[in-house]
């Protein structure tokens, strides 16, 4: 943790919603000037897609078919501390950007799949914010060594939807966007879960506030449902850790249909997630700004 140079963390596995809450913390930055970097998790993938493809093979071949992305051994988890605790310290630190499809391919001029170089980031921005699925991990690496990387997050933020709803989200996403076959997009969820369970999970524990989208539609099967459940289909369950200071009646005032189910959890329609994330993340950003210019 760091006051003169803050660490922000949305952390949730793929097909969860991260990168619709990045676009509510994008908002507040631009609205109240702010200078963040932004740094993707996918960045730091050990493999690229070509790579992931080989090392899942290899794995494969030595009966291990449980080999993915939310694990460790397929994440630069080390070098992904090394720019939290760089961060904090001096607020640079070494990131790079991974070419997810073919508009960022021309965007890059390389190809999609692909990683371009490290870089450092600049000087004079005023946090650092990662969207991705290790922002609240605490593991041991692939050679045995401890890595804590919620540690030096001042604010961490977990997205995760009950499973089947994220299942239907990944399904549909990959499926229409990305061009995968359902078989394949199964195949990578059922690949996932020992790792989801070990090393996703745990992350939500050590989270700040939490976001939970419950569907009130029915998602039993969501290997055969033919679209995602609409905002409006859903609540929103808004969990706190560190209760203290939160003014819940004013967030019941203003997010019409609220209500709590907890002392710390307040329940909000899911149309209103957005306006949810403005009211109750922007006095924390400012906080944050506060602290760091009386630094």
């Amino acid at each position: 943790m760091s006051v003169k140079h803050p660490i922000i963390a949305v952390t949730g596995s793929s097909g969860a919603g991260t990168t619709t809450v990045m676009k509510s913390f994008t908002h507040i930055f631009r609205r109240e000037g702010i200078n963040a970097q932004i740094v993707e998790g996918d960045a730091f993938h050990r493999y690229d897609r070509a790579g992931m493809r080989a090392a899942m093979q290899e794995h494969e071949r030595d009966g291990k078919r449980d080999f993915s992305h939310f694990g460790p051994g397929a994440n630069l988890l080390r070098e992904l501390e090394e720019l939290f605790a760089s961060y904090g310290r001096e607020g640079s630190g070494r990131y790079r950007h991974y070419v997810h499809d073919e508009a960022e391919a021309v965007q890059f001029g390389q190809e999609a799949g692909t990683f371009t170089a490290w870089e450092e980031i600049a000087a004079g921005t005023d946090l650092l914010f990662y969207e991705g699925l290790h922002g609240a991990a605490v593991v041991a690496d692939v050679e045995d060594v401890q890595i804590d990387i919620a540690r030096h997050a001042d604010l961490l933020v977990g997205v995760v939807p009950i499973i089947n709803l994220e299942w239907i989200q990944k399904l549909h996403r990959d499926q229409t966007l990305r061009g995968y076959s359902h078989e394949a997009v199964v195949d990578t969820i059922l690949r996932r879960m020992p790792d989801y369970v070990n090393h996703i999970c745990p992350q939500f524990s050590r989270t700040h506030v939490n976001f939970q989208r419950v569907p009130t539609v029915d998602t039993s099967n969501p290997f055969i449902a033919r679209e995602i459940p609409q905002p409006d289909e859903s609540f929103v369950v808004i969990r706190f850790a560190r209760p203290r200071g939160i003014d819940f009646q004013y967030l019941l005032t203003m997010l019409h249909d609220s209500f709590m189910s907890r002392p710390n959890v307040i329940v909000v329609p899911g149309g209103k997630m957005g306006l949810a994330m403005q009211l109750i993340f922007t006095p924390m950003i400012l906080q944050l700004m506060d602290r760091r210019a009386r630094a």
